[in-house]
């Protein structure tokens, strides 16, 4: 079931870089911190600005009860059934806890110079029963003052409070709200140094406004909503905001691990089989990163020409043991002849056997020499910036091989550009595919060379036998030649394939309708 759910989702998985994921992840590590503290500060901010918005309403109700019940004031004027424009005029905050400037705590009021005014006091007997009640539940502090500041009702009677900024700007008929430091405050709990609203308190002065003109201010003043009191009262919100952040880790730790360490995971016991000989390949994840499926790419295609390579070995070790078995046995066999029937021998007899021995000794030779060839030419690698002329190493190799009963008509225009392979490499592949022409029993060759896009092609045919049907498929294996009891060691081919395998190119039989043709495939230099 687990199996079918991932193969549903693998498609639709995006192809993801690693370096995308590892950003991802460092970059939702580093913000963390930041989306909390700025949080904090926000969550903060709106407290205190929700402190201001409770005193202005509070405020804004008194004023409108002291004005309508001001001596002289003129009787209040009923809504109209269709308000105009601009009748409704909400105010808004104006404090801000991160930018706003913190005054020093109130003072205390000084001596008044003047006597109150009877109005004021009048209207302070009739609303401070009002007051009682209200700040019963709002805990706001409300002190009434005339139009010169001094104080009708509520803390501090009597005192001259129109020196404080707050209440001038009221006395001009605006309201205002400042922040100053709260002397009464003593921190409970030692992480409360956090909160920078737990040690200031809100002052609101509210004009009392009657016929146009300012009669008198109220001046409220209140703690704002502790905000460790509020992240308590709010804790089911932030152990949701919480899970989130878990779930969102969470998430981020599968992706690291279906991308990255998982696939890794797997290839690292896939690199432990295949030391130990199991060649299983796994296949790639579809949720790995960009990389890791290349890394399993690369990894397949290492462990397939490890498997090749270690073919290649056994069946190279398997035939070189045949190849030496038979000379080396020929020469002993040769040699017991000679060791128990040397007297009884005729002279011819004995010079038979030891030219057996020579033969034998000379194939041996042959085949170390070619065996060495063929190992320099499998640890062969490209020359960097090579670039030959076809001219020198065709005419070297032709004249190596031309014989009295074996032609080689070559046809190589001028304009063939050079190669990107040394002059030995073409002129040993050159040689091999002629002599192999000659010994087979051809009196004539032909040698064409031409430009086919960006490789140079050479075409070495012949007007011998040709390669029988059953011979094609095994004509470039190691040790594979049909001219064995010629002396053939059927490791020619295989070199010239080395050769040109190791400059990027490459040899193939391709049919020619009488005798063989070979077609040689050369990267063309860079110009």
């Amino acid at each position: 079931m687990i199996e079918r759910l991932k193969d549903l989702i693998a498609p639709f998985w995006p192809k993801l870089r690693l370096q995308v994921i590892l950003f991802g992840v460092l970059l939702f590590a580093a913000v963390m911190p930041a989306i909390g503290a700025i949080a904090l500060r926000v969550f903060e901010n709106t407290l205190v600005r929700q402190t201001e918005a409770e005193l202005v309403a509070q405020g804004a109700a008194l004023a409108a009860v002291a004005s309508v019940d001001w001596p002289g004031a003129p009787p209040p004027v009923p809504r109209p059934v269709k308000p105009p424009d601009g009748y409704y005029r909400p105010e808004f905050t104006t404090i801000d806890l991160s930018r706003g400037p913190v005054l020093g705590e109130r003072p205390p009021p000084r001596p008044a110079r003047r006597a109150p005014d009877p109005d004021a006091l009048v209207v302070a007997r009739r609303i401070t029963p009002i007051i009682d009640r209200t700040t019963r539940t709002t805990l706001a502090s409300v002190i009434m003052l005339d139009r010169q500041g001094i104080a009708v009702a509520g803390p501090g009677r009597g005192g001259d409070f129109s020196r404080l900024p707050e209440v001038q700007t009221a006395l001009a008929g605006r309201p205002r709200t400042v922040l100053r430091v709260n002397g009464d405050y003593r921190p409970v709990a030692s992480f409360e140094w956090l909160s920078k609203a737990s040690g200031i308190r809100l002052h609101h002065a509210r004009p009392i406004v009657v016929a146009g003109r300012t009669q008198g201010v109220l001046l409220l003043s209140r703690s704002p909503r502790a905000l460790f009191r509020g992240l308590y009262e709010d804790r089911g919100k932030y152990a949701l905001a919480g899970a989130v952040i878990l779930g969102m880790v969470m998430i981020m730790a599968g992706l690291i691990a279906r991308g990255v360490t998982g696939p890794i995971l797997t290839l690292s016991a896939a690199t432990r089989r295949v030391a130990q000989g199991d060649g299983r390949i796994p296949r790639t994840p579809r949720t790995a990163a960009i990389e890791i499926r290349d890394l399993y790419a690369d990894f397949r295609v290492m462990a397939e020409a490890i498997d090749r390579r270690s073919g290649y070995l056994r069946d190279f070790a398997a035939a070189v043991s045949h190849e030496f078995k038979t000379p080396l046995a020929g020469i002993t066999g040769a040699v017991e002849l000679l060791q128990d029937h040397y007297e009884t021998m005729s002279p011819d007899e004995r010079q038979r056997f030891l030219d057996n021995i020579a033969g034998d000794s000379e194939r041996l030779s042959q085949l170390v020499t070619r065996l060495l060839d063929l190992a320099r030419a499998d640890m062969a690698t490209p020359e960097a910036g090579v670039a030959t002329d076809l001219a020198e190493p065709i005419r070297r190799a032709v004249d190596g091989q031309t014989r009295p009963d074996f032609a080689v008509e070559v046809q190589a225009p001028r304009d063939v550009p050079p190669v990107a392979a040394p002059a030995t490499t073409i002129e040993s592949v050159l040689t091999i595919l002629l002599q192999n022409a000659r010994q087979a029993g051809a009196t004539r060759a032909w040698l064409t060379s031409a430009l086919e896009g960006d490789e140079v092609v050479l075409t070495v045919s012949d007007n011998g036998p040709g390669v029988p049907e059953a011979d094609r498929e095994r004509l470039f294996e190691p040790f594979f030649t049909s001219r064995r009891a010629s002396g053939g060691t059927g490791l020619g081919l295989p070199i010239a394939r080395s050769l040109l395998q190791a400059s990027l190119g490459r040899v193939e039989l391709v049919d020619a309708g009488a005798g063989a043709a070979f077609r040689v495939s050369l990267p063309r230099a860079e110009r």
